[in-house]
């Protein structure tokens, strides 16, 4: 019983000395501490935009990979499987330069007689997909 009464009087005690010691601490004249606050809070904030989207980067340039028309591997899967066509870049996701060398390297590749002109190779069938044709990177008319 004496215990409890020795730990509520420690706790009034405490509750008394902390809050006058926080009332001392505001004697501090409130005009000196809002012109310091006001200083540090008033510098401009540089921040990114948030809202900006991030510059989507073609895969080939992100690589830095350069299309060789030697190059079958990379070249095929930039080449329908069963239509032999060249996807677009609205499938590819590749940038106007990647996708102009991409065509010209295709067509090197197949007038020396390295690629098909209608059909892929069905070695290079089974590689890892870059890209969906059937989903792609960005809407097309048709």
């Amino acid at each position: 019983m004496a215990y409890a009464s020795l730990i509520r009087n420690f706790h009034n005690f405490t509750c008394r000395v902390l809050s006058t010691s926080n009332r001392l601490v505001h004697n501090v004249s409130p005009n000196v501490w809002e012109e310091k606050h006001r200083s540090e809070s008033d510098k401009p904030t540089f921040m990114r935009n948030p809202y900006k989207y991030k510059k989507q980067e073609c895969i080939l340039c992100k690589l830095n990979i350069k299309p060789d028309y030697k190059n079958v591997r990379l070249l095929s899967q930039f080449q329908s499987r069963f239509t032999g066509r060249i996807y677009g870049r609205h499938i590819t996701g590749l940038c106007k330069n990647q996708q102009r060398k991409v065509e010209q390297e295709i067509l090197k590749a197949q007038n020396a007689g390295l690629m098909g002109y209608y059909t892929k190779d069905v070695a290079f069938c089974k590689d890892p997909k870059l890209f969906d044709p059937n989903h792609p990177f960005r809407p097309h008319k048709y």
